[in-house]
């Protein structure tokens, strides 16, 4: 089976995003989509395509998408809008492959979405952004996979050790942990490696960026020094046919690619 993993940018780089998808939906069997926006609007906001996640639908026709519970609501990444829009992950299965389930699971702050311009405190308003993690559980064979999308906590100019990370990691895992079975963890974590909050996941998982010699998973569009911030992560059930980072410019992230068996 092949996974894609992408934090998409809210879909700044329109066309190139849609023809990558479109081309790599001939064989691949799940896509995990961060900072996928939704509205009944359909426009570019800011550079970022509102309706995007309708987009992608229509590309994958073959396969069965789901959206997670919205992190944010009113934010087109960039400033204030004044019509309904909502932030957060998409995971897409093809169709043939079964479904078991599906639910969103908060790894930091309250169920969302938050509403960003309301939050009082303007300087520090990253504290109170919700983070969760987007779960499906697919049956290949007689395995149930579960497969976590998670789009992790951010702040400004730093993607290390934090109180609230090291609480996203332990949420994380408890929901990993309880899980019997292969497991494969996925997204933008806004993480460095080597950090706490990292350490803790790689505790009962494979971090496929560190075992594979990987120096970034950030696009030439990403203008700061940080190199890393995106990541699959693997249970020992999983064995890896192929992982690599695709340098294709569709966001300021690069997509991940890992080909497994169970």
């Amino acid at each position: 089976m092949k996974l894609i993993s992408l934090n998409i940018w809210g879909g700044k780089v329109y066309k190139p995003l849609l023809k990558f998808v479109k081309e790599r939906s001939r064989d691949t069997d799940v896509f995990c989509f961060q900072e996928v926006m939704q509205s009944p609007i359909s426009k570019f906001s800011n550079g970022a395509k509102t309706d995007i996640y309708a987009d992608l639908s229509k590309i994958l026709k073959d396969y069965t998408g789901f959206l997670a519970t919205p992190i944010l609501a009113g934010f087109d990444l960039k400033e204030k809008v004044d019509f309904d829009l909502n932030l957060g992950q998409a995971t897409f299965i093809k169709k043939g492959i079964k479904v078991l389930s599906e639910q969103t699971s908060f790894v930091y702050g309250n169920e969302g979405p938050v509403y960003f311009w309301n939050i009082e405190r303007k300087k520090k308003r990253y504290l109170d952004v919700p983070r969760n993690m987007q779960c499906v559980t697919i049956q290949k064979g007689t395995e149930k996979i579960l497969i976590g999308n998670l789009h992790g906590f951010w702040m400004p100019r730093a993607k290390s050790d934090s109180p609230q990370r090291t609480h996203q990691s332990k949420k994380v895992m408890e929901v990993f942990d309880a899980f019997n079975g292969p497991r494969i963890l996925c997204g933008d974590f806004n993480l460095h490696p080597g950090t706490k909050s990292m350490k803790m996941l790689e505790e009962n998982m494979k971090n496929l960026i560190i075992e594979y010699g990987l120096t970034s998973t950030r696009s030439k569009l990403h203008k700061r020094k940080q190199k890393f911030a995106d990541y699959i992560m693997v249970s020992d059930e999983v064995k890896i046919n192929k992982f690599e980072v695709l340098n294709e410019n569709i966001s300021d992230h690069l997509p991940l690619l890992v080909d497994f068996s169970v």
